[in-house]
């Protein structure tokens, strides 16, 4: 027996509390948000004048997109910064760099980025100005196999929080604040294995004529045990002695509305994450079509605030005030939390290139498609005009009609003129004939 072990615990009277994580509802909110999270890749883009463009992949931005560290791919990574988020409360990214040296000064360059342990990681506040100027935020890490501390400034750490908190600096964990909520579905859940493990049965009262003492009634208990505990003696003939009689305490699940309170909890936990009923698997109110909408809503009401912090903290960090004036940024593709069947896809791409907005080849790489030749054209429909000539085809413009009635007359007063009269004919006719 040691001072870690259950027993120990059990011997001194104190019942160890279990992890929160095997708690079911309390896991399959982590594993949402945390794989919601992880499926949508980054895109690098650039504003400027002709639109958003994408530009050529810089060595940071391959971090992430490619590989943040030698050991994690893109997915990998984010699923474990986010989980450590709602676990702890705070998620934090160490930004590994080095200086690289111009013929004018120079700048630190990314190398890879690192996950910390969100509990190996202390927030210090200079307020003595101790290291450099007095107010600054310090992340001191422990490491857990070493126990070597390592003090990093905030330009070289990403942080990431919870919506819940105080000062705006660090974040409250969804266990602290339902830290009772929690504690009440983890008991459930050990009421429901203990009463497996006896085998669906209940207490029993033991009824018997006479006075036992002590070790006889603590004998005569353990014989009935041994006969009747246990998912082994299930179903099993309990032999009782001639002379008593042995009556169950038949408590029902039922009558104490065990499993309403139950869900009632986990629609609990589940709301303190943002997450839906029929994404913890209870469609009680739920349908195919409003299924969809709920993921609509969880997007609105949950990860759009998620995706926004970790664009914010990505883009101020991982960009240089220059790249920043110039246009560049970060975003989640949050478009492949919509996929929809291949019907719909087809008529979506459909109506955007008959319309002048998508082209062919932006359509096809949507597919997964090579693409065409002279596929990078726009196309409309020809009875699609600006509103401002809404109608030109069906009324005449009075100031076009007037001008082409003076262009005619103008043509026919030319002609005229350059006509010759009759009496000019005649007077030239004599004169040929005087001549001759």
């Amino acid at each position: 027996m040691t001072l870690s072990s259950p027993t120990f615990f059990e011997k001194i009277g104190l019942a160890r509390r279990g992890k929160p994580t095997s708690e079911v509802t309390y896991f399959t909110c982590l594993k949402m948000l945390s794989e919601t999270l992880a499926k949508m890749p980054i895109k690098y883009y650039q504003k400027t004048d002709k639109g958003i463009i994408e530009p050529e992949a810089s060595e940071t931005s391959k971090l992430l997109t490619k590989r943040p560290n030698p050991f994690q791919t893109p997915t990998t990574f984010w699923n474990t910064v986010e989980i450590n988020r709602n676990h702890y409360g705070n998620a934090y990214v160490y930004m590994r760099k080095k200086f690289v040296r111009k013929k004018y000064g120079g700048d630190f360059k990314i190398i890879d980025l690192w996950v910390m342990q969100s509990n190996c990681v202390q927030i210090m506040v200079d307020d003595a100005g101790i290291f450099a100027g007095e107010g600054r935020l310090w992340y001191v890490y422990t490491d857990p196999t070493s126990g070597r501390q390592y003090v990093f400034s905030t330009d070289e750490v990403m942080h990431f929080k919870t919506s819940f908190s105080f000062d705006g600096i660090t974040g409250l964990p969804v266990q602290q604040i339902l830290k009772d909520t929690i504690a009440g579905a983890s008991k459930s859940q050990g009421f429901m294995n203990k009463l497996y493990e006896s085998g669906l049965t209940a207490k029993a009262v033991l009824e018997y004529t006479g006075d036992l003492n002590e070790p006889a009634r603590e004998a005569l208990r353990e014989s009935f045990e041994r006969f009747s505990n246990g998912a082994e003696n299930t179903g099993r003939i309990l032999p009782v002695p001639l002379g008593m009689k042995l009556t169950p305490l038949d408590i029902k699940l039922t009558d104490s509305q065990f499993f309403e309170l139950k869900k009632y909890t986990a629609l609990q936990i589940a709301a303190a994450f943002g997450v839906k009923p029929n994404q913890i698997n209870d469609y009680e109110k739920s349908s195919y079509s409003n299924s969809e909408i709920q993921q609509l809503s969880f997007y609105v009401d949950t990860e759009l605030f998620i995706i926004k912090q970790y664009e914010e903290e990505i883009r101020y960090k991982m960009l240089t005030e220059t790249e920043q004036d110039e246009g560049f940024y970060y975003k989640f593709n949050e478009k492949v939390l919509f996929r929809t069947d291949s019907k719909t896809q087809m008529e979506y791409l459909k109506t955007a290139v008959s319309t002048p907005i998508m082209s062919i080849n932006e359509a096809r790489r949507k597919i997964d498609l090579p693409d065409a030749e002279d596929g990078n054209e726009l196309y409309a429909n020809g009875n699609i005009v600006p509103l401002r000539m809404a109608g030109a085809a069906y009324t005449e413009d009075p100031e076009e009609t007037q001008q082409d009635e003076e262009t005619e007359s103008e043509e026919t007063d030319g002609a005229k003129n350059n006509e010759p009269e009759e009496t000019d004919k005649v007077e030239a006719e004599d004169e040929q004939r005087g001549g001759e």
